[in-house]
């Protein structure tokens, strides 16, 4: 009996220092994973979330191509997506579905996390709030909309841009593992302004390449304070209606209803694949222009800081062969275009420890990327 009450009296203390430390994210953590039988965050969990609601109103199904579904995969590209346990994996080819295919259960209707490829999506939005004029350029600054960033060491200097671009100079550790980092408390935590702006700055804006999903969350604010309105409400009205997407998707969001912008939009991979198109059709949606074509090209042009690897939101490869750029998510969520070939390729699931020594880019992406053209072309 004395050894259960010293067990109970620990563990309420535990609880007590969790709450007074700030750590209290951790047992929303434990219970959206250890709890439902994961590891860690995963393609599943959105329902676990609050969430906001990206409306489609006019859905457009994909065009079949000719092809479609006529030629099996590859020994390689199979054994690949099997070893990396995918979900889908889909093949578009001028503009018309060419393979599409399902692993574990999945099916065209799953909604998956995006995990970081959101981050590309709020780029996409920053492009559209310019295009009219509810953000001046890329060069605001983020001091701007809130002034109390004046009187941060650095903060009066950062741009835009610098958050787009990945150069914020912000003081954030962009590791999933570790519960006691940014990327967790922001993940499972109940207040994302507090997570974000209680960091400080460690460096001048604009001087370094950082990846860090911190920046991007900056810039969800910053959109969130322009545009008066949810992100997820403007993403449905300027591209998931205008794109005919064939699902609502779902937006993950803290406790005031605030975007998890570096992060987590739940979508089917059909839909995904229609990101991609957006860009391969430069910005446009058959003949009218939805995403400014100057915008599309600065999100895809590699900066010099990057070693040209990034650009504002999208990962890029000018270094192989096939030349590529693509959207980007935790444990292999990838919308990839390849405009020579004018073909997208999306693969999501739960490649858990994705290997990243293509100069910080993942193997796996460059490896689809040229066998599904060696297979298709």
């Amino acid at each position: 009996m004395t050894v259960i009450f010293y067990f109970i009296a620990f563990i309420v203390a535990l609880v007590i220092l969790a709450y007074i430390f700030g750590y209290s994210y951790l047992f929303s953590g434990i219970s959206k994973t250890y709890l439902k039988g994961k590891l860690s965050a995963n393609i599943d969990d959105g329902k676990f979330f609050r969430s906001n609601i990206i409306h489609t109103t006019s859905p457009k199904l994909w065009e079949e191509h000719p092809d479609f579904n006529k030629k099996e995969l590859s020994k390689e590209i199979s054994d690949d997506l099997l070893h990396s346990n995918t979900a889908s994996f889909l093949v578009v080819k001028e503009g018309k579905l060419l393979h599409e295919q399902y692993f574990n259960g999945y099916n065209q209707l799953s909604k998956t996390n995006s995990f970081s490829m959101a981050k590309a999506v709020t780029v996409m939005l920053l492009g559209k709030a310019i295009e009219e004029g509810k953000i001046k350029s890329v060069d605001e600054k983020f001091s701007d909309l809130y002034p109390e960033f004046k009187t941060k060491p650095f903060g009066k200097d950062l741009t835009l841009k610098n958050l787009a671009q990945m150069e914020s100079g912000l003081d954030w550790d962009e590791n999933y593992k570790n519960p006691f980092l940014p990327n967790a408390r922001a993940y499972y935590g109940k207040n994302l302004l507090k997570a974000a702006f209680s960091r400080r700055f460690k460096e001048q804006p604009g001087e370094r390449f950082e990846y860090q999903s911190g920046s991007t969350q900056l810039l969800g604010f910053a959109l969130k304070k322009a545009l008066n309105q949810s992100l997820a409400s403007y993403l449905s009205e300027k591209f998931w209606i205008p794109l005919g997407m064939e699902q609502n998707a779902d937006w993950s969001v803290d406790e005031s209803g605030m975007e998890k912008t570096y992060c987590c939009i739940h979508s089917n991979s059909r839909d995904f694949a229609k990101l991609g198109q957006l860009f391969l059709d430069n910005g446009k949606v058959g003949d009218k222009q939805i995403l400014n074509l100057d915008f599309v090209e600065q999100m895809r042009t590699p900066t010099k800081k990057s070693a040209e690897i990034y650009g504002m939101g999208f990962w890029i490869n000018n270094d192989n062969p096939v030349k590529h750029y693509y959207f980007l998510g935790l444990q292999g969520q990838y919308i990839i275009m390849i405009p020579e070939h004018k073909m997208i390729i999306v693969r999501t699931g739960s490649y858990n420890n994705l290997p990243k020594t293509d100069r910080g880019r993942p193997d796996q992406v460059k490896f689809l990327v040229n066998e599904t053209v060696k297979l298709f072309s």
